[in-house]
């Protein structure tokens, strides 16, 4: 059966992702219903194919994950949003079709998914770069300086990534601006990786944020330590091992969830 037939009422998606190669994709997406009203059903059901004709190859569950810390206002448009995984053989242009899963009206979205041969950000097993980031320490203790967020996030700025990967202990590293966020829905990702830390505090993974901008000035452009990574935008999230390789990344928005059973798969 082709992948958009018998879908249900049409609504729109809205990528939280973007940068995709083959192998395990990670994709997110809110779900919009024709009044703007955005679907928050806790399951999706997601397929993908080579065009809206085409059977799908692959199928899979999405589950909604939370945006940013749970009892705190996030400051972003939606509260939760999709995440799911879907295997993608070989680079090339795909349909992803999702169906929140209940409710009384059945309704489907539409997605282009474009994955090149290799993403524009690291890979997943490639060496991370030893970027001397700033730290309290490089900055005389001015923590305004290094970070947008309020209160200063100051347990997130005592290790640059060069001295982790020196020390080869894991590490998790989030590339965000909490002022000046570009995306609607990217969330208070540095918020999640500081309370996430909290949880490891007894381990011996190491936790950094690393701003976006010059100065912290949008007018400026990326910082250099942006430019190593060669990151097409923001947030990013990257887990290191001991290695020095990454082991995993999330683009955008990424729950305590999500991040927690990451480190302890990967990590520890």
């Amino acid at each position: 059966m082709a992948i958009w037939r018998d879908s249900g009422q049409s609504v729109s998606l809205i990528p939280g992702t973007s940068d995709y190669s083959p192998g395990d994709v990670r994709v997110s997406f809110l779900v919009v219903d024709p009044h703007g009203r955005v679907v928050s059903r806790p399951r999706a059901r997601v397929w993908v194919a080579r065009s809206l004709q085409a059977r799908p190859f692959t199928t899979a569950v999405g589950q909604l994950e939370p945006i940013g810390v749970s009892g705190e206002s996030s400051g972003a448009d939606a509260k939760a949003i999709y995440v799911a995984h879907v295997r993608i053989p070989a680079a090339g242009k795909y349909q992803l079709v999702a169906r929140p899963l209940g409710g009384r009206e059945q309704i489907a979205g539409l997605e282009d998914l474009d994955v090149a041969s290799r993403s524009l950000s690291p890979m997943v097993g490639s060496p991370a770069y030893p970027s001397h980031t700033p730290t309290l320490a490089s900055a005389h203790g001015h923590a305004d300086a290094l970070t947008t967020r309020v209160p200063p996030d100051r347990a997130l700025l005592r290790t640059s990534i060069a001295a982790a990967l020196a020390a080869h202990e894991p590490f998790v590293v989030t590339f965000a601006t909490p002022r000046y966020c570009e995306s609607r829905i990217c969330g208070p990702v540095v918020d999640v990786v500081d309370q996430v830390r909290k949880q490891y505090a007894d381990t011996p993974v190491r936790f950094i944020h690393v701003e976006i901008y010059t100065d912290n000035n949008p007018s400026k452009g990326r910082n250099r330590w942006v430019r190593e990574w060669h990151l097409p935008g923001e947030p990013w999230t990257f887990l290191v091992g001991r290695d020095g390789r990454i082991k995993a990344k999330f683009e955008g928005s990424v729950s305590m969830t999500e991040l927690g059973q990451a480190i302890r798969r990967l990590l520890l």
